[in-house]
């Protein structure tokens, strides 16, 4: 098992199943599998069997991910996603009386999960998928904010697919303000692709994920496609006698057709790594420099964030990226404002509206927790009556954007399985509780 292996698998595996380590995951609850309570890499040196090492690669596994999610750079080479010299812009918060009594009454909300007749309180919730830190903006103001496991304050989480929303937002933003031409071939931009499926694929095909393109992410299966993908990506030196390709954008050169670009979404990594190389082509700039400029200066954050990079230093961007939460709050903020924080505008307001317009429902399927709702430009758009919107990535992370309510919400999480159709019924419901909840107060 190479290196990058799990982090392609972190990254990319949105309902596919982790199968390492399940038999413990049956067993341990959330704070039974907290790392403090584990005893994860504590001492000078730590025992041995405390320690989560590389390049074993074992280091994704349940009950060790809880631990790794927030040490991704101690693995992986990475890039720098700065947020430049500047003073972030604070955060706006209620006195600490008001906020204490805003935490206890929502952590006391009751809701009823999916396919269930049981209530569940929020606070019994985030237990229950693994929560490792939870902020709640209302009208641009935190209402809630919480850390558990391995997050602290002042610490830093791997967002997994959330990248892939990043990158999206991106090659939106290229779209509306004219450097970004959605309906060239993806060949007129990158001749380099000219042999691969993606040549024959609008830029918009890649973006919405609705390409016919060959690539299966069955991480049971040790032939799968993806497993050829992480050892392209992998930074360590290639085994002797290796001879396919070396980095994601060679690998994208040699990507197969697997039925008609525009019939159908599929949820297909590749498609996010294409559009990072379409956005470093048209821009001249690598993904990370582009957030950095676009996003990260721009809209007061605290904290750097960083990127996975494969062996010759090129953004994983279809789930590289590790960040504080909250930034990903200010993210949220953005998005909910149509493109405006702290009083600038960082994106024209066509962005989002065309984000939070979703794609088109005929061709989303095989998501029963998300019946109705649709996928376009790396964002999940649900079909319920706020209009949510959201970021998400495997094991439990999301910025859920409601407009309707005004509420931006952060999740990170070390759920032990990696799709997120395991976590929807309890957390879907309950974000609505809470929407309902600000919305009558």
């Amino acid at each position: 098992m190479t290196l990058f292996k799990n982090t392609v698998f972190a990254g990319a595996a949105l309902g596919v199943g982790l199968t390492v380590g399940m038999a413990r995951a049956e067993t341990l609850d959330a704070r039974q599998s907290d790392p403090q309570v584990m005893g994860w890499m504590q001492g000078f040196p730590p025992p041995a069997d405390k320690m989560i090492t590389q390049p074993d690669s074992n280091y994704f596994s349940f009950p060790k991910l809880r631990w790794s999610v927030c040490h991704l750079r101690e693995f992986l080479p990475t890039e720098e996603i700065s947020r430049g010299i500047g003073a972030p812009v604070s955060l706006d918060y209620p006195s600490p009386a008001a906020f204490a009594e805003m935490r206890a009454e929502i952590d006391a909300l009751n809701f009823v999960p999916m396919n269930s007749d049981a209530e569940m309180t929020w606070d019994e919730s985030l237990y229950a998928n693994y929560t490792d830190g939870m902020l709640i903006l209302h009208k641009g103001q935190v209402v809630y904010e919480r850390y558990f496991g391995c997050l602290e304050e002042d610490g830093k989480h791997a967002i997994m697919s959330m990248t892939k929303s990043i990158t999206g937002l991106l090659g939106e933003i290229l779209v509306a303000e004219g450097v970004l031409d959605e309906t060239l071939l993806v060949r007129d931009v990158i001749p380099e692709i000219e042999g691969s499926a993606f040549a024959s694929a609008t830029v918009r095909e890649v973006m919405d994920m609705t390409t016919g393109v060959k690539n299966s992410e069955d991480y049971s299966d040790p032939e799968a496609d993806i497993w050829l993908y992480s050892r392209a990506a992998s930074p360590l030196p290639k085994p002797e006698g290796y001879e396919g390709p070396d980095g994601y954008w060679e690998y994208l050169q040699q990507v197969q057709p697997e039925g008609a670009h525009g019939d159908a979404f599929n949820y297909k990594t590749i498609n996010s790594d294409m559009l990072g190389w379409i956005i470093s082509r048209v821009t001249g700039q690598s993904v990370t420099e582009l957030a950095s400029e676009r996003l990260w200066r721009r809209m007061g954050a605290e904290q750097d964030a960083y990127q996975t990079v494969d062996g010759k230093g090129v953004p994983f961007a279809g789930g590289g990226v590790t960040a504080g939460l909250r930034d990903l709050g200010r993210l949220g903020m953005l998005m909910l404002n149509q493109g405006e924080i702290n009083g600038t505008r960082l994106f024209p307001a066509e962005v989002v509206r065309r984000i939070a317009a979703g794609g088109d429902p005929g061709k989303f399927a095989g998501f029963p927790t998300l019946e109705g709702g649709s996928y376009t430009s790396q964002w999940w758009v649900f079909h319920n009556p706020h209009g949510a919107f959201a970021a998400r990535g495997v094991h439990g992370q999301t910025i859920y954007v409601d407009p309707t309510a005004e509420m931006v919400l952060v999740r990170l999480a070390s759920y032990p399985k990696a799709q997120n159709g395991f976590i929807d019924p309890t957390s879907l419901p309950a974000y609505q509780a809470v929407a309902e909840y600000l919305m009558a107060r």
